[in-house]
């Protein structure tokens, strides 16, 4: 072969490359566009998240917001580093799926030794053996939609596996909230205890001067005694439990569970002013499980469709060039050598024309698959519904208790103060006091547990909506 053919052929197989090339982009570009067509909901937090959580400051006390909280969650709590790898992990995979639509490059290289013997001798096989080296590309000209409906189902898979980070940092950034407002609240309830312990006290002092002088009896002295006990111990319960949500929420944070911390915030009343209809629509436009849910659909149809392209023949174009000879580095040598080249360019279509009615039941299997896929949807949209509405009278409720629960507060106080002075007067009872003390702490209690409910509620309809807010405590 000359060198003026092999260039001749070589500049064809550049220019065949280049125009599959060309084919694959073009056709790749187009799926991207219409695959991106609906944004899906973009994460929290756009870095990338480290795979050792630990704070090189965790030795040293760290007071943390709740805003603060929150974001330092969605940076070094593993479980969203988990999601974080998966939605990576999709993106490369529909990258993948893209590269597809593109020509394919093969090289081959064989080496044979055949020995023959036959009478009378015709053709001896070369001494050294037969080498063959080719090389081919092609490119998919028609797969009966399977490239395009395998594309466009990995980069659903890809959009939904990112609002399903995004899902999981709502979900984070919730539960976060949740228990920095019942750090809070138990830490409320801690001083509230030991508010309770010191006026028992001062009771417990009271009666026993009044005891000595011989104006009380000693079973007065004996109840307050009893009393004084029983607010040491609730206070160390309460304690315990401080430090039980302390823990949880260094855990949270990515943060060991003796870390020294604290968490700064005060229970507050942030009115909050929406109606239901708004909720709902927010909910509707907002929540990232509705459009998971959408693309688990879609996703179900390109699989069904990926199914169908077994109706059509498969069809792609191939251009090939084939050197052989008979030593390794394919020249001719020796009796009965030889060296060739072929090269050639066509289209190869295969097409299954009967299966048995393979194709059909999978078609149909998937088809229901699809059905069902559309069923969980709409269950999901009615679960939404609920969800909201049953948050927003969580709202509602710990609203009107935190009402009455100040009431309460403003009342308990004014019968201890009252207990308190009868008792000085020696009008009234021990018992009297004691159960007023009582009451003022339960009164307490009941107001603490009702603004952290209340805040708790808000956080939940927050996320019931689609909805990120970092920090409850500053009104929206």
């Amino acid at each position: 072969m000359s060198k003026q053919v092999l260039l001749r052929r070589t500049q064809v197989l550049l220019v065949l490359i280049a125009i599959c090339c060309a084919c694959g982009a073009a056709a790749s570009s187009g799926m991207a566009l219409a695959a991106s067509k609906k944004t899906p909901p973009s994460p929290l937090y756009g870095g990338e998240r480290p795979l050792d959580p630990q704070n090189e400051r965790h030795g040293r006390p760290q007071a943390f917001t709740m805003s603060e909280a929150v974001f330092r969650a969605l940076k070094f709590n593993p479980s969203l580093g988990s999601h974080e790898s998966q939605s990576r992990s999709s993106e490369e995979g529909r990258k993948a799926t893209r590269g597809a639509f593109g020509p394919r490059l093969g090289m081959s290289y064989a080496a044979v030794k055949q020995e023959r013997e036959s009478s009378p001798v015709t053709t001896r096989p070369p001494e050294m053996g037969v080498y063959n080296f080719g090389v081919e590309i092609s490119q998919p000209v028609f797969q009966g939609f399977r490239l395009l409906a395998d594309y466009q189902k990995a980069a659903l898979q890809a959009d939904s596996d990112k609002a399903a980070l995004r899902k999981a940092e709502l979900d984070m950034a919730e539960q976060v909230q949740r228990y920095f407002l019942d750090y809070l609240r138990r830490e409320e309830n801690v001083i509230s205890e030991r508010d309770s312990l010191a006026r028992l006290r001062d009771q417990l002092n009271i009666t026993k001067a009044f005891h000595d002088v011989g104006l009380r009896p000693r079973l007065d002295v004996l109840q307050a005694e009893v009393n004084v006990s029983q607010a040491e111990n609730l206070l160390v319960q309460a304690e315990n439990s401080r430090d039980t949500c302390l823990a949880m929420l260094n855990t949270l944070l990515g943060l060991p569970a003796t870390a020294k911390t604290a968490y700064t915030g005060k229970l507050a009343y942030i009115p909050f002013k929406r109606s239901l209809e708004m909720c709902l629509g927010m909910a509707y436009r907002q929540r990232v499980d509705l459009y998971i849910a959408a693309k688990a659909v879609e996703i179900a149809g390109k699989n069904q469709l990926a199914v169908q392209s077994d109706y059509y023949p498969q069809i792609e174009a191939y251009y090939n060039i084939a050197n052989t000879g008979n030593t390794l580095d394919l020249q001719r040598a020796g009796e009965g050598g030889s060296r060739g080249t072929t090269w050639e360019i066509g289209t190869r279509a295969t097409w299954n024309v009967f299966q048995w009615g393979t194709t059909w039941y999978a078609d149909k299997q998937a088809g229901w698959l699809v059905t069902k896929m559309r069923y969980e949807e709409e269950d999901l949209k009615l679960s939404v519904g609920y969800d909201v509405k049953s948050k927003l009278l969580a709202v509602r409720e710990a609203e009107k208790r935190i009402a009455l629960a100040e009431k309460s507060v403003e009342q308990a106080t004014e019968a201890f103060n009252a207990a308190l002075a009868r008792y000085r007067e020696q009008v009234g009872t021990n018992f009297e006091v004691l159960d007023a003390s009582t009451k003022l702490t339960t009164a307490q209690a009941s107001l603490t547990g009702a603004k952290a409910d209340y805040l708790t509620a808000l956080a939940q309809i927050y996320v019931a909506m689609g909805e990120f807010h970092a920090d409850l405590l500053q009104a929206q």
